[in-house]
């Protein structure tokens, strides 16, 4: 799903009536961090299988390999809805955060190459949030991945005009999609000579290993190529990433009202594709489609870019509806969850890793699937009350606030606001920030 730009680049975008009215503005403010807030439920749910440990696993994944039919029904709901749909959502909310950051610095006066500097500061900490999170808790971590994502994305695209990000993001994507039709057809064609199973290869369960201290490698040694590969190579969060900042540049996300028709074609296609993928991967997963194992598992990933960039827009057109109303409580408490994002991924791992792992309490290897959603649900509720509680005394994440002061030099332009202050300039109102091929 690529986003369409205007020919004449981002100087396309022009000021409008819209995004100066209380309800634009409070979308400015509320559309990013809702879809944030929601996205970390996926995140939660999504992760909860690799804490899980002491059964047969799937080939492609960490679900059960059996199970009752509430974990069959589980894994319905995660393969098609969830599993490989929510990292991209999350690199793409990401990447958007990351142009609304350098617009900022730029409406600050910062030139080009400060506004750049930070960037560059800001993720080379991630990258080293990453593996302190991967080594102490957990190895699947994506902090470091779109940290690293991050500085390749700055360096090369940030001042790269919106046609040129178009071609590059049709083209990774373009890549990614032949990749998991040439896998799915080799699957298909591995099949008809009767190859059908592969052994017992699996994904190996970390949270399985009774020594902390043995785990510490463990996970480390997953979190590498996790960063690296998927972060990277796997294409899906550098188009995410791309397709970002394109949509940042023109305030898809915080003037939905302007892009309605738009995010209504991406939201409907996007997870149209997805969940559609995710049928074929899950009816493999069950062997109701008799194929080689992981034969639809690349068409799965891919679809999954799709999925995310849907399920960001739907959440777009959702927060311009809120917008003609008050906020209620949920839509309160789920900005609030998102304005502090890292705090409450990483407090995820606290209640995750040392309950359900064999070095902790070992819950992993009693739980079933379903009772494990569960679980990831009551997580992600406490990491809401935390969010509420922070917000309530007008406080940042202490993750944030420690990676605010860690990437902010002391003479960037424009330092981190208080929590009560006001979001960054609007795409509509902004400087348009000089652009080159």
């Amino acid at each position: 799903m690529t986003i369409p730009a205007p020919a004449s680049g981002p100087t396309a975008t022009t000021p409008t009536s819209t995004a100066s009215t209380p309800a634009a503005s409070r979308v400015r403010a509320i559309a990013p961090d809702l879809a944030r807030g929601l996205m970390l439920l996926m995140i939660a749910l999504a992760n909860m299988p690799f804490h899980l440990y002491g059964r047969d696993v799937a080939m492609s994944s960490m679900h059960f390999d059996g199970g009752d039919l509430g974990d069959r029904i589980w894994q319905a709901i995660a393969i098609i809805a969830i599993d490989g749909r929510s990292y991209p959502l999350f690199a793409f909310l990401f990447g958007y955060g990351m142009w609304q950051l350098y617009r900022r610095q730029l409406a600050a006066g910062a030139t080009s190459l400060e506004a750049r500097r930070l960037l560059r500061r800001r993720h080379w900490w991630m990258l080293a949030f990453g593996a302190v999170h991967a080594a102490l808790l957990w190895g699947g971590d994506i902090i470091g991945a779109y940290g690293l994502v991050g500085l390749l994305v700055g360096w090369l695209f940030v001042e790269r005009r919106d046609r040129t990000i178009v071609i590059w993001a049709s083209v990774l994507g373009g890549l990614l999609a032949l990749g998991a039709l040439a896998w799915m057809a080799m699957g298909l064609v591995a099949t008809l000579f009767g190859v059908t199973d592969l052994g017992d290869v699996s994904l190996p369960a970390v949270a399985g290993i009774d020594s902390y201290l043995a785990s510490i490698l463990a996970r480390l040694g997953m979190w590498a190529p996790v960063t690296f590969v998927q972060g990277v190579f796997g294409l899906a969060v550098p188009v995410a990433i791309l397709l970002a900042i394109l949509a940042a540049r023109h305030g898809m996300l915080e003037e939905p009202e302007r892009h309605r028709a738009l995010l209504a074609k991406v939201a409907v296609g996007g997870i149209a594709i997805a969940w559609s993928a995710g049928i074929l991967a899950f009816l493999e997963h069950v062997d109701v489609i008799p194929v080689m194992p992981t034969t639809f598992w690349m068409l799965h990933t891919a679809a999954g870019v799709a999925g995310g960039l849907g399920y960001a827009a739907l959440f777009g057109l959702v927060a311009a509806r809120l917008a003609q109303r008050p906020l209620g409580p949920v839509s309160k408490a789920l900005t609030a969850v998102g304005k502090r994002s890292m705090t409450s991924y990483l407090l995820q791992s606290v209640l995750f890793a040392p309950v359900l792992s064999a070095w902790g309490l070992g819950l992993g290897g009693v739980l079933t699937e379903w009772q494990g959603a569960l679980y990831a649900l009551g997580v992600w509720l406490v990491t809401v009350a935390v969010a509420v509680a922070l917000d309530a005394a007008g406080r940042r994440g202490p993750a944030e606030t420690l990676l605010r002061r860690l990437a902010y030099p002391r003479d960037a332009k424009a330092q981190p606001t208080a929590m009560r202050d006001a979001a960054a300039p609007s795409a509509s109102s902004a400087p348009v920030p000089t652009v080159r091929g």
